[in-house]
Parts: C-alpha cells; structure tokens; sequence
C-alpha cells in the first residue's frame, strides 16, 4: 500500500519543472518534501492530486495507476491541502468542513459528528457558524485542515488513506504551526501517509520521518532525517551555512544557522 511517483518529469516551454523525480509515501508515516522557491514542490504534489499530468513518468495508487482509479474512490482515499483556497460563497466554517465528506456515504448524522470532530482538531470549533470569507488567512487555513482531515477520517473499504499538505504552515503562528505538524503525525501514526511541503527545516527536523530534498525539479536528496539534514546538503540546497545539533528535548537534529 503505497503512493508513489516514477520517473515523473513535467517541462513547460523549455523549463523542466520536474525530472525524473521518483519517491513512495507509505501509510504511517510522514515525508517532508524541502527545497528553494522554483524546485518543483508545489508542481510535484499538483501531479500526484491528479491536478497536473505529468509529460513522462506514471503516478501510482496502492499498485494501480491512479488514473484508472474511479474518482470518488480516490476522493476517500486523497486529502490534498493546497497552499491556498478562494472561496467567495458565504458558506460557514462548517459547510465548507462538511464539502469533506461528499466523497463518503455515512450519512447526516455522522457527518455532522465528523465536522464537529475535525473542527475541533484544528482548532476552529469556535469559528463553525461564522461566514468563510470574514476569515482571517490563518483562521482559513484551519478551516480547509479540517476539510481535509474529515475527508479522510475515517478508512473506507479497507483502502489506505494519504495526506498531501502543501506548504500547510505558511498562514499560520507558531502554535498553530505545532498543532498543525501535529495532527500530521498523529494521523501518520493511525496509519495515514503523509506529505507535507514545508520550507521550515526544523518542523521538517521535528516531525518527519524521511525527507525529500527537491533542487530544480530533480530529487537532491532523500532518507531519514538525520541522513539528510546535513550541513553539506543544506548549503548545498539553500547556500547557508549552518550547524546541526541534537535537540535538547527530542534529541532530533537542531538546526541553527550560522
């Protein structure tokens, strides 16, 4: 049970977007996809959200091509947060949550229950009767959280379930940002696969269990985190020069620049 791309390349005009990019997420755990503006992650999770077809390359879904699985089908499989959501309807807090659970046939009363939970979990239950579009950008940010996360709440048919968040701590403070790395790898750890693009090496340092390191659309790097999150591979990516240390508290690698 697997979601993984191969060989995937993407070119507009002359620019390569993506080349040969190969990487699996399995269910249970957390890759944190890292690298400079323009490597090619926010075109790498359109192409495995089925947003943008890849030139050469295949996208596979649990072994099956994820084009030969039905939609809704993958929609109880597939949340995908992207970096950001317009919506001008005056839908509430909750409505927009409830559009998570189109996919499933729980029925009312049990998705109403799923609402309230996901509202909950990404801290805006408090927010559930107010107008979308009065939101703030973070408070927004949470509410399409918890559209996903009641997406893929509960396993349907026995399928695997993943996550793909696409730079999800970008409109958020700090404590919002923890919460939100949080939920990721608490769905991880009740077998969820998650991907989540971030530009934060220390929450990536933190929170995931393999990291990705994108540059101009090729694979840089990629392995465990204290395999990857390096000195050479960090200067190598973002031409800083830092010092990677164990956390005090978690004993995961603390990275500080220099």
């Amino acid at each position: 049970m697997t979601f993984s791309v191969h060989e995937i390349g993407v070119q507009i005009g002359r620019k390569a977007l993506l080349d040969n990019v190969s990487f699996a997420i399995e269910p249970g755990e957390v890759v944190v996809v890292l690298g400079p503006n323009g490597a090619g992650k926010s075109s790498l999770l359109k192409v495995m959200a089925g947003e943008l077809k890849p030139d050469t390359g295949s996208v596979m879904l649990n072994g099956v091509a994820r084009g030969d699985w039905q939609p809704d089908t993958v929609a109880r499989m597939v949340g995908v947060l992207p970096q950001a959501s317009s919506l001008a309807f005056p839908f509430t807090a909750a409505e927009v949550v409830m559009l998570g659970r189109l996919p499933h046939n729980s029925g009312r009363i049990r998705d109403l229950e799923i609402v309230d939970l996901a509202l909950q979990k990404a801290d805006v239950f408090h927010l559930k009767q107010a107008a979308y579009p009065s939101l703030s950008g973070g408070e927004k940010q949470r509410v399409q959280l918890a559209r996903v996360l009641a997406q893929i709440w509960d396993a349907a048919d026995s399928l695997p379930r993943f996550l793909l968040l696409d730079e999800p701590t970008s409109a958020l403070d700090v404590a919002h940002q923890q919460l939100t790395l949080q939920l990721a790898r608490e769905l991880a750890d009740n077998g969820v696969g998650v991907m989540a693009i971030l530009h934060d090496l220390n929450l990536a340092a933190q929170y995931a269990d393999r990291v990705v390191l994108l540059d101009a659309g090729r694979v840089a790097a990629a392995g465990g985190v204290e395999e990857v999150l390096q000195p050479g591979c960090i200067h190598a990516l973002f031409n800083i020069d830092v010092s990677v240390m164990p956390h005090p508290g978690s004993g995961r690698p603390l990275i500080v620049t220099l």
